[in-house]
């Protein structure tokens, strides 16, 4: 190529490499900006004065108390089903698996409302389940119960998928060289396979604690709205929007710092296993 030619084809792919990086430079801020800014402007709405003022309402304190317990449980109970539910779908494969991957991914696209009726007409005192519950004295809708029922429909997602990615991508070899050894299938899943996917577990934890923290539409729905029986602090904060904005700004950042300190640490913690 003549040196002419050389030159100006090198300007042409520094100009090109330059406009990319700029594309996607301003795309990104464009993107950070337009999630960072309204949560700052949640933040700095009211001064710490009155949020702490508001957050110290019995009511308010009563709704994230209710939450945290209920989450903490929905998260436990999510996990120790779940996790077999990632096993199955990472390591066998059978007839109308793809079917199974769809529903448990569902909860995700669904409409949270849609879920909250679809456990309704379940559970209720008439429905499919629900009828052969009541005769037993066993009522679910509107109950504590129920919050935890709602949050794990809708959270449950998270972690199965967070941990079916983690067993799809293990190396397979370190397992199969402990069965060489004659380890039982428990003892090589709690010292080899867990160690190994522990960073998609954490992943998963956190985005389904999250998720059911921030729960509203299929709590509201089949629990109902009772404060301190199924009165959490999102649909607190959807009640407060209507008639207390201080309380519900309030309620709203607690939400805030709660979630984005909790998926940071499982991320650092994350990060600080992998390294």
């Amino acid at each position: 190529m003549p040196l002419p030619l050389q030159k100006q084809f090198s300007a042409h792919n520094t100009w090109s490499r330059w406009s990319a990086r700029l594309l996607v430079g301003v795309l990104a801020a464009s993107f950070f900006l337009f999630i960072g800014i309204p949560l700052a402007a949640l933040v700095i709405r009211e001064p710490p004065a009155l949020l702490w003022l508001a957050i110290s309402q019995p009511e308010a304190l009563q709704a994230v108390q209710l939450s945290i317990i209920t989450t903490s449980i929905s998260t436990l109970l999510t996990v120790v089903f779940g996790l077999p539910v990632a096993y199955v779908l990472a390591r066998l494969r059978f007839p109308g698996r793809a079917v199974l991957e769809t529903l448990v991914t569902m909860p995700t696209v669904l409409p949270p409302v849609v879920a909250g009726v679809a456990l309704l007409i379940t559970f209720g005192r008439f429905g499919l389940l629900g009828r052969y519950l009541s005769p037993l004295g066993i009522t679910l809708p509107f109950t504590t119960v129920a919050v935890v029922m709602a949050q794990i429909f809708v959270a449950s997602p998270f972690f199965i998928n967070s941990a079916k990615a983690g067993l799809e991508q293990l190396d397979r070899r370190y397992e199969l060289a402990a069965y060489t050894l004659r380890a039982s299938p428990l003892y090589a899943f709690r010292r080899i396979v867990f160690p190994l996917i522990r960073p998609a577990l954490l992943s998963g934890i956190g985005l389904a604690w999250a998720r059911a923290l921030g729960e509203l539409g299929a709590t509201i729905t089949f629990a109902g709205n009772f404060p301190g029986t199924t009165e959490t602090t999102p649909i607190a904060v959807y009640i407060a929007a209507e008639s207390n904005l201080e309380s519900a700004v309030a309620l709203s950042v607690v939400l805030l710092a709660i979630s984005f300190g909790l998926l940071l640490a499982l991320r650092l913690g994350r990060n600080r296993i992998r390294g």
